[in-house]
C-alpha cells in the first residue's frame, strides 16, 4: 500500500465515553463529570500540540513515538543520553510529518492535548518486521499481511484510565476507513498474563494498549507476541 497522501485537515470527533486506557491510574476525583474529549489529526497546525503533549515529564517524552517509524533503533554508542536522543527523534519526527509519513490522533480534554495514538502503514512503521527488534512478529505463514498498523498510546497522568485511548482507537479506525481501510493489527498487552502487571504500573510493551480495549472495538486475537503482547486485527 502506498503511503497516506499529506495529512489531512483536522477531524474533530467527540468522545464522551470513559472506559479505562492502558496506562497506570491517577487519582480522577477532580473530575466530577463524565469526560467529554475530542480528537484531531496530526498535522502542521496540530504540531505544536503534540509537542505540548510530549514535554510534560511523564516518561516517554524523549521517544516522541519515533521507535515504530525506524527499522532498527538509534545506536546507543552514538547517542548515549535520553536528551541526545529526544533532540534527534523530535528533529526526525517533524520531518516525517512534513512529508506525510507520519500519522496519529491527539486527544483533546478541557481544551488541551491529553492524549495520542499513532496508527500508518506497514511502511511508515517498519521495526515490527525486523527479526532482530524485540518487536519483531512471528512467522504467520499464509496469513494476509496487514495495511495498517495501530503501535502506541499515551495518556496525560491525570487522565489516565478516562477513556482517552479508546478516543483515540476510535478516531484512529475512523482516520483507517477514511484512507480506504483494510485489514488493522495492533499489539496489546494481555494484562491477566503480563509479568509484573498490576494498576498503576508500567512495562515496555504496556503502551500497545489492552487487549480489553480492542476487543471492545471488534479486534480479534491473531497470535501470541512474546511474554506479555498478543497480535489482533479486525477489517475497517
Amino acid at each position: 500500500m502506498a503511503h497516506l497522501p499529506r495529512a489531512q485537515a483536522a477531524v474533530e470527533r467527540g468522545q464522551d465515553e470513559a472506559r479505562p486506557g492502558c496506562r497506570g491510574s491517577q487519582d480522577p476525583s477532580h473530575l466530577q463529570e463524565p469526560p467529554s474529549y475530542s480528537t484531531k489529526e496530526l498535522t502542521r497546525d496540530t504540531w505544536p500540540d503534540f509537542e505540548t503533549l510530549f514535554t510534560q515529564g511523564n516518561g516517554w517524552d524523549f521517544c516522541w513515538c519515533m521507535a515504530f517509524q525506524r527499522p532498527r533503533p538509534l545506536p546507543s554508542s552514538r547517542y548515549r543520553t535520553r536528551a541526545e536522543r529526544s533532540a534527534v527523534n523530535h528533529r526526525e519526527k517533524h520531518e516525517l510529518l512534513l512529508n506525510g509519513h507520519s500519522h496519529g490522533v491527539l486527544v483533546y480534554g478541557d481544551g488541551q492535548p491529553v492524549g495520542w495514538c499513532q496508527y500508518g502503514t506497514r511502511d511508515e512503521l517498519p521495526i515490527m518486521d525486523n527479526p532482530r527488534s524485540r518487536f519483531a512478529k512471528p512467522s504467520r505463514g499464509s496469513q494476509p499481511p496487514e495495511d495498517w498498523r495501530i503501535t502506541c498510546f499515551v495518556v496525560a497522568k491525570r487522565y489516565r484510565r478516562r477513556g482517552v485511548a479508546t478516543a483515540a482507537l476510535r478516531a484512529a479506525l475512523g482516520s483507517i476507513r477514511d484512507n480506504g481501510g483494510g485489514i488493522a493489527e495492533a499489539y496489546p498487552i494481555d494484562v491477566t498474563t503480563a509479568d509484573g502487571w498490576g494498576p498503576g504500573t508500567w512495562g515496555d510493551y504496556s503502551h500497545f494498549g489492552t487487549v480489553s480495549m480492542f476487543e471492545a472495538e471488534g479486534f480479534v486475537r491473531l497470535a501470541p507476541l512474546g511474554r506479555s503482547n498478543v497480535i489482533m486485527r479486525r477489517t475497517v
